[in-house]
Protein backbone atom coordinates (compact mmCIF):
# COMPACT_ATOMS: atom_id res chain seq x y z
CA UNK A 1 0.00 0.00 0.00
CA UNK A 2 1.68 3.38 -1.08
CA UNK A 3 1.91 5.71 1.83
CA UNK A 4 -0.53 8.09 2.09
CA UNK A 5 0.73 11.78 1.94
CA UNK A 6 -0.64 15.57 1.81
CA UNK A 7 -0.35 16.93 -1.48
CA UNK A 8 -1.63 20.61 -1.04
CA UNK A 9 -1.29 22.14 2.30
CA UNK A 10 1.07 20.50 4.14
CA UNK A 11 0.38 21.08 7.80
CA UNK A 12 -2.92 21.05 9.10
CA UNK A 13 -2.69 17.10 7.36
CA UNK A 14 0.51 16.19 8.39
CA UNK A 15 1.13 17.79 11.76
CA UNK A 16 3.95 19.36 11.06
CA UNK A 17 4.45 22.86 12.71
CA UNK A 18 7.17 23.97 10.61
CA UNK A 19 5.08 23.47 7.25
CA UNK A 20 2.34 25.48 8.80
CA UNK A 21 4.26 28.20 9.47
CA UNK A 22 6.21 28.29 5.51
CA UNK A 23 2.63 28.59 4.51
CA UNK A 24 0.63 31.14 6.56
CA UNK A 25 3.82 33.21 7.56
CA UNK A 26 3.90 35.19 4.23
CA UNK A 27 0.40 35.70 4.33
CA UNK A 28 0.37 37.10 7.56
CA UNK A 29 2.65 39.88 6.49
CA UNK A 30 0.79 40.66 3.07
CA UNK A 31 2.89 38.37 0.98
CA UNK A 32 2.24 36.13 -1.74
CA UNK A 33 2.17 32.47 -0.49
CA UNK A 34 5.06 29.73 -1.33
CA UNK A 35 4.17 28.71 -4.45
CA UNK A 36 5.28 24.91 -3.65
CA UNK A 37 2.59 24.52 -0.88
CA UNK A 38 -0.41 25.99 -3.22
CA UNK A 39 -0.27 26.07 -6.76
CA UNK A 40 1.91 22.63 -7.04
CA UNK A 41 1.04 19.62 -5.15
CA UNK A 42 4.00 19.16 -2.81
CA UNK A 43 4.40 15.76 -0.62
CA UNK A 44 4.90 16.27 2.88
CA UNK A 45 7.00 13.13 4.37
CA UNK A 46 5.28 12.06 7.15
CA UNK A 47 2.11 9.65 6.89
CA UNK A 48 -1.17 10.69 7.43
CA UNK A 49 -2.68 10.09 10.83
CA UNK A 50 -4.98 7.39 9.36
CA UNK A 51 -2.23 5.58 6.95
CA UNK A 52 -1.30 2.37 7.38
CA UNK A 53 2.40 3.15 7.93
CA UNK A 54 0.78 5.06 11.53
CA UNK A 55 -0.88 2.82 12.23
CA UNK A 56 1.72 -0.48 11.46
CA UNK A 57 2.22 -0.29 15.36
CA UNK A 58 -1.45 -1.39 16.33
CA UNK A 59 -2.10 -4.39 17.46
CA UNK A 60 -5.67 -5.55 18.38
CA UNK A 61 -4.19 -9.12 20.37
CA UNK A 62 -1.67 -6.39 22.00
CA UNK A 63 -4.78 -3.95 23.38
CA UNK A 64 -6.59 -7.80 24.98
CA UNK A 65 -3.63 -8.35 26.90
CA UNK A 66 -2.93 -5.23 27.94
CA UNK A 67 -6.38 -5.17 29.33
CA UNK A 68 -5.85 -8.39 31.10
CA UNK A 69 -2.72 -8.04 32.62
CA UNK A 70 -3.66 -4.73 34.00
CA UNK A 71 -6.83 -6.12 35.68
CA UNK A 72 -4.89 -9.23 36.61
CA UNK A 73 -1.74 -7.18 38.14
CA UNK A 74 -4.19 -5.08 40.64
CA UNK A 75 -6.10 -7.94 41.91
CA UNK A 76 -2.42 -9.89 42.46
CA UNK A 77 -1.10 -6.42 44.04
CA UNK A 78 -4.27 -5.90 46.62
CA UNK A 79 -3.78 -9.63 47.83
CA UNK A 80 -0.25 -9.16 48.52
CA UNK A 81 -0.55 -5.69 49.92
CA UNK A 82 -4.16 -5.92 52.67
CA UNK A 83 -4.31 -8.46 55.50
CA UNK A 84 -7.25 -7.56 56.11
CA UNK A 85 -10.02 -9.69 54.28
CA UNK A 86 -12.85 -7.05 54.67
CA UNK A 87 -10.36 -4.52 52.79
CA UNK A 88 -8.85 -6.88 50.40
CA UNK A 89 -12.19 -8.16 49.24
CA UNK A 90 -13.80 -4.63 48.70
CA UNK A 91 -10.80 -3.42 46.58
CA UNK A 92 -11.25 -6.43 44.75
CA UNK A 93 -15.01 -5.81 44.19
CA UNK A 94 -13.95 -2.61 43.25
CA UNK A 95 -11.47 -3.65 40.06
CA UNK A 96 -14.16 -5.67 38.84
CA UNK A 97 -16.60 -2.88 39.22
CA UNK A 98 -14.30 -0.66 37.24
CA UNK A 99 -13.91 -2.47 34.47
CA UNK A 100 -17.55 -3.10 34.08
CA UNK A 101 -17.87 0.92 34.42
CA UNK A 102 -15.45 1.71 31.46
CA UNK A 103 -16.18 -0.99 29.25
CA UNK A 104 -19.99 -2.18 29.41
CA UNK A 105 -22.06 0.04 27.21
CA UNK A 106 -23.41 3.07 28.96
CA UNK A 107 -26.82 1.83 29.28
CA UNK A 108 -25.79 -0.43 31.69
CA UNK A 109 -24.36 1.03 35.49
CA UNK A 110 -22.36 -1.06 38.20
CA UNK A 111 -22.63 -0.67 41.86
CA UNK A 112 -22.53 -2.83 44.78
CA UNK A 113 -25.74 -3.04 46.14
CA UNK A 114 -29.00 -4.49 47.55
CA UNK A 115 -31.95 -5.28 45.93
CA UNK A 116 -35.30 -5.32 46.55
CA UNK A 117 -39.20 -5.91 44.79
CA UNK A 118 -42.90 -4.50 45.11
CA UNK A 119 -43.24 -6.98 47.43
CA UNK A 120 -40.54 -5.29 49.96
CA UNK A 121 -38.29 -8.58 49.42
CA UNK A 122 -34.57 -7.69 49.97
CA UNK A 123 -31.68 -8.79 48.93
CA UNK A 124 -28.00 -9.95 50.65
CA UNK A 125 -25.41 -6.90 49.44
CA UNK A 126 -24.38 -8.02 45.78
CA UNK A 127 -20.98 -7.18 45.36
CA UNK A 128 -21.26 -6.02 41.83
CA UNK A 129 -24.50 -5.12 40.04
CA UNK A 130 -24.90 -4.70 36.60
CA UNK A 131 -28.56 -2.53 36.04
CA UNK A 132 -30.45 -0.19 33.81
CA UNK A 133 -30.47 3.18 34.71
CA UNK A 134 -31.81 4.49 31.10
CA UNK A 135 -34.91 3.18 31.81
CA UNK A 136 -35.07 2.04 35.91
CA UNK A 137 -36.67 4.99 38.08
CA UNK A 138 -36.36 4.24 42.11
CA UNK A 139 -32.45 3.65 42.48
CA UNK A 140 -32.61 4.48 46.31
CA UNK A 141 -29.87 5.49 48.81
CA UNK A 142 -30.21 5.19 52.00
CA UNK A 143 -27.49 4.93 54.62
CA UNK A 144 -24.82 5.04 52.06
CA UNK A 145 -25.87 1.92 50.84
CA UNK A 146 -27.50 1.62 47.19
CA UNK A 147 -30.79 -0.01 46.95
CA UNK A 148 -32.10 -1.61 42.94
CA UNK A 149 -35.64 -2.37 42.44
CA UNK A 150 -35.37 -6.08 40.97
CA UNK A 151 -36.81 -5.20 37.61
CA UNK A 152 -34.02 -3.01 36.73
CA UNK A 153 -31.32 -6.03 37.00
CA UNK A 154 -29.19 -7.16 34.58
CA UNK A 155 -26.46 -9.12 36.43
CA UNK A 156 -25.13 -9.76 39.68
CA UNK A 157 -21.59 -11.44 40.54
CA UNK A 158 -20.00 -12.62 43.76
CA UNK A 159 -16.41 -11.49 44.02
CA UNK A 160 -13.77 -13.99 46.10
CA UNK A 161 -9.95 -13.88 45.84
CA UNK A 162 -9.82 -17.99 45.03
CA UNK A 163 -12.52 -20.45 43.45
CA UNK A 164 -13.64 -23.06 45.37
CA UNK A 165 -16.77 -25.30 46.65
CA UNK A 166 -17.67 -23.07 49.13
CA UNK A 167 -17.42 -19.92 47.45
CA UNK A 168 -19.16 -21.54 44.28
CA UNK A 169 -22.27 -22.57 46.81
CA UNK A 170 -22.14 -19.14 48.59
CA UNK A 171 -22.83 -17.57 44.88
CA UNK A 172 -25.56 -19.93 44.14
CA UNK A 173 -26.95 -19.27 47.33
CA UNK A 174 -27.32 -15.27 46.66
CA UNK A 175 -28.09 -15.80 43.28
CA UNK A 176 -31.36 -17.96 43.78
CA UNK A 177 -32.87 -15.59 46.46
CA UNK A 178 -32.60 -13.03 43.64
CA UNK A 179 -33.84 -14.54 40.79
CA UNK A 180 -37.09 -15.54 43.22
CA UNK A 181 -37.76 -12.21 43.64
CA UNK A 182 -40.57 -10.71 41.92
CA UNK A 183 -40.92 -8.11 39.17
CA UNK A 184 -43.13 -6.69 37.45
CA UNK A 185 -43.99 -5.86 33.76
CA UNK A 186 -46.29 -3.54 32.09
CA UNK A 187 -47.20 -3.18 28.57
CA UNK A 188 -45.02 -0.55 26.56
CA UNK A 189 -47.07 2.10 24.26
CA UNK A 190 -45.33 3.04 21.05
CA UNK A 191 -46.20 4.67 17.94
CA UNK A 192 -47.75 1.80 16.55
CA UNK A 193 -49.38 0.99 18.99
CA UNK A 194 -49.46 -0.72 22.91
CA UNK A 195 -46.35 -3.68 22.93
CA UNK A 196 -47.60 -6.72 25.58
CA UNK A 197 -45.33 -6.96 28.75
CA UNK A 198 -41.91 -8.40 28.47
CA UNK A 199 -41.41 -11.18 30.06
CA UNK A 200 -38.64 -10.68 32.84
CA UNK A 201 -35.41 -12.07 31.34
CA UNK A 202 -32.80 -14.72 33.37
CA UNK A 203 -30.98 -12.46 35.66
CA UNK A 204 -27.25 -13.53 34.71
CA UNK A 205 -25.26 -14.67 37.59
CA UNK A 206 -22.00 -15.04 37.97
CA UNK A 207 -18.73 -15.60 40.12
CA UNK A 208 -15.26 -13.17 39.79
CA UNK A 209 -12.22 -14.73 41.27
CA UNK A 210 -8.35 -13.95 40.68
CA UNK A 211 -7.33 -18.06 41.73
CA UNK A 212 -8.31 -21.34 42.17
CA UNK A 213 -8.08 -23.97 45.01
CA UNK A 214 -8.40 -26.40 42.94
CA UNK A 215 -5.54 -28.54 41.00
CA UNK A 216 -7.74 -28.55 38.27
CA UNK A 217 -8.78 -25.13 38.42
CA UNK A 218 -11.89 -25.46 35.32
CA UNK A 219 -11.98 -29.02 35.35
CA UNK A 220 -14.45 -32.02 37.60
CA UNK A 221 -13.87 -30.50 40.73
CA UNK A 222 -15.77 -26.73 39.18
CA UNK A 223 -18.55 -28.89 37.41
CA UNK A 224 -19.48 -30.79 40.23
CA UNK A 225 -19.86 -27.53 42.27
CA UNK A 226 -21.50 -25.72 39.37
CA UNK A 227 -24.20 -28.55 39.10
CA UNK A 228 -26.48 -29.01 36.15
CA UNK A 229 -27.38 -26.12 35.02
CA UNK A 230 -30.79 -23.78 34.10
CA UNK A 231 -31.64 -23.56 37.53
CA UNK A 232 -32.49 -20.93 39.29
CA UNK A 233 -29.32 -21.32 41.56
CA UNK A 234 -27.12 -21.96 38.63
CA UNK A 235 -24.19 -19.52 37.60
CA UNK A 236 -24.61 -18.70 33.69
CA UNK A 237 -20.26 -17.26 34.14
CA UNK A 238 -17.26 -16.76 35.77
CA UNK A 239 -13.88 -16.04 35.56
CA UNK A 240 -10.56 -17.34 37.43
CA UNK A 241 -8.61 -14.36 36.20
CA UNK A 242 -5.01 -16.58 36.08
CA UNK A 243 -6.65 -19.56 35.01
CA UNK A 244 -9.78 -18.91 32.39
CA UNK A 245 -13.37 -18.03 32.57
CA UNK A 246 -16.58 -20.52 32.13
CA UNK A 247 -20.05 -20.04 31.15
CA UNK A 248 -23.09 -22.13 30.32
CA UNK A 249 -24.40 -23.14 27.00
CA UNK A 250 -28.43 -23.32 27.16
CA UNK A 251 -28.67 -24.85 24.22
CA UNK A 252 -26.87 -27.66 25.24
CA UNK A 253 -27.64 -27.54 29.29
CA UNK A 254 -23.70 -28.04 29.30
CA UNK A 255 -21.22 -25.71 30.78
CA UNK A 256 -17.93 -25.06 28.66
CA UNK A 257 -14.63 -24.20 30.63
CA UNK A 258 -12.21 -22.19 28.74
CA UNK A 259 -8.66 -22.29 29.56
CA UNK A 260 -7.10 -18.81 28.67
CA UNK A 261 -4.05 -16.45 29.51
CA UNK A 262 -6.44 -13.45 28.82
CA UNK A 263 -9.32 -15.01 30.43
CA UNK A 264 -10.44 -11.07 31.83
CA UNK A 265 -11.00 -10.01 28.02
CA UNK A 266 -12.30 -12.98 27.08
CA UNK A 267 -14.79 -13.32 30.26
CA UNK A 268 -15.31 -9.59 29.42
CA UNK A 269 -16.32 -10.06 25.78
CA UNK A 270 -18.59 -13.31 26.41
CA UNK A 271 -20.51 -10.87 29.34
CA UNK A 272 -21.10 -8.43 26.74
CA UNK A 273 -22.42 -11.04 24.42
CA UNK A 274 -24.80 -12.34 27.19
CA UNK A 275 -26.23 -8.57 28.07
CA UNK A 276 -27.38 -8.24 24.31
CA UNK A 277 -29.28 -11.27 24.70
CA UNK A 278 -30.98 -9.99 27.14
CA UNK A 279 -32.37 -6.73 25.18
CA UNK A 280 -33.79 -4.37 27.32
CA UNK A 281 -35.48 -4.31 30.82
CA UNK A 282 -39.50 -4.74 31.98
CA UNK A 283 -41.10 -1.49 32.32
CA UNK A 284 -41.53 -1.73 35.92
CA UNK A 285 -44.64 -0.75 37.51
CA UNK A 286 -44.06 1.88 39.90
CA UNK A 287 -48.10 1.98 41.40
CA UNK A 288 -46.61 -1.82 42.73
CA UNK A 289 -44.15 0.00 44.40
CA UNK A 290 -46.19 3.01 46.07
CA UNK A 291 -48.06 0.09 47.72
CA UNK A 292 -45.98 0.51 50.50
CA UNK A 293 -46.84 4.38 50.88
CA UNK A 294 -49.87 3.43 53.12
CA UNK A 295 -48.57 -0.39 54.29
Amino acid sequence: MPQATATVLRSPICGSVSCLLSCLTPILKGQSAPTGHWRSPVRCPRPLPWSKDAMSDWSLQQLFESLNDDVQHQLQNIRRSFEHPGTKGNASEEIWRSLFRNYLPRRYRTDTAHIVDSEGVFSEQIDVVVYDRQYSPLIFKYGGEKIIPAESIYAIFESKQTINKKNVEYARKKLERVRRMYRTSLPIPQACGESPPKKPHRIIGGLLALESDWKSPLGTPLKRALGDGGKDDSLDIGCVTTHGYFHFIHENKTYESHPSEKAVTAFLLELIAQLQSLGTVPAIDVRAYAYWLSN
